[in-house]
């Protein structure tokens, strides 16, 4: 996966996976860049693109290098199932007007995801507010959008909530800094209808939150929010996403991720515990 994506064409989840299946195939037949790339008259750079998942799968390209891998009938006509399915844009793509191409790729992994692991320092992650949080958040970062406009993205953002309430939803662990929930985004009563928000999350079976006290001190993931997916495929590694104000960095080098996941298993024994959030959040919300 590219590390930065500011722009191009944002893949789902199961191209990567299948850009993935492909070079294992390739690999595993002995065939290099230069075999493969002859068998479908492209360059070696177009086939380092497709198993990146940097460009759609093309059907016959596909096919005629399945082919070359040595790869059985029955099997190539379930790859390119796969291929077609993994072809059609995501139901976020309706959005695509208010969804820069950076954060595509992020509502696929999300979409995909087994496992959803994050640090927040600053806002309720989105897959969690309301929608007066979210507009509230929204008229802050887009002052100058319609209200038509506004309306769009905060309705992409619940759209993407739907997956918390699906039979195969991913497990959510977020630890939150204290500020998250003192910060008055969108005034008193749109605070308390957040934080209440947030205590009903925690009756999702798949869902939990740490608060991350003041009294806690300095800790490791103090540099800024991260998120970390793993994913029930096999060929697909875990992904890290931060972001900035112009694009979006997605890690998926082992050493890398793993750095990512100290962090996190280290904050999770230093903030609050998983048992006190409820009593938190009651006490938070008591002093609005």
């Amino acid at each position: 996966m590219s590390d930065n994506r500011p722009g191009g064409s944002a893949p789902t989840v199961l191209r990567m996976v299948l850009g993935r299946r492909l070079r294992h195939l390739r690999e595993q037949a002995g065939v290099s860049f230069e075999e493969a790339a002859r068998a479908i008259d492209v360059t070696a750079l177009t086939i380092r693109r497709i198993e990146k998942a940097e460009v759609g799968l093309r059907i016959p390209y596909v096919k005629e290098l399945l082919a070359a891998y040595g790869v059985g009938a029955s099997e190539i006509d379930d790859f390119l199932s796969l291929a077609r399915e993994a072809n059609r844009p995501g139901w976020w793509y309706k959005y695509r007007d208010v969804l820069p191409e950076w954060f595509s790729a992020y509502v696929s992994l999300e979409s995909e995801a087994s496992v959803i692991r994050l640090y927040e320092p600053h806002y309720v992650p989105g897959l969690l507010q309301t929608r007066e949080y979210a507009t509230a958040l929204m008229r802050v970062g887009f002052p100058n959008k319609s209200r038509e406009d506004i309306d769009r993205r905060v309705t992409l953002r619940l759209k993407r909530q739907d997956l918390l309430a699906k039979p195969d939803a991913p497990a959510v662990w977020a630890i939150l800094e204290e500020t998250v929930l003192r910060r008055p985004v969108g005034g008193t009563e749109v605070m308390r209808a957040q934080i209440a928000a947030l205590r009903e999350a925690l009756e999702l079976p798949k869902v939990r939150l740490q608060v991350m006290r003041f009294g806690a001190g300095a800790h490791p993931g103090a540099f800024g929010p991260f998120h970390h997916f793993r994913f029930g495929f096999s060929e697909l590694p875990d992904v890290v996403y931060t972001e900035s104000l112009a694009g979006a960095v997605y890690v998926d080098r082992p050493a890398d991720v793993v750095s990512y996941l100290e962090v996190l298993d280290r904050m999770s024994v230093q903030a609050e515990p998983v048992s006190r959030t409820r009593a938190i959040l009651d006490e938070l919300r008591e002093e609005l």
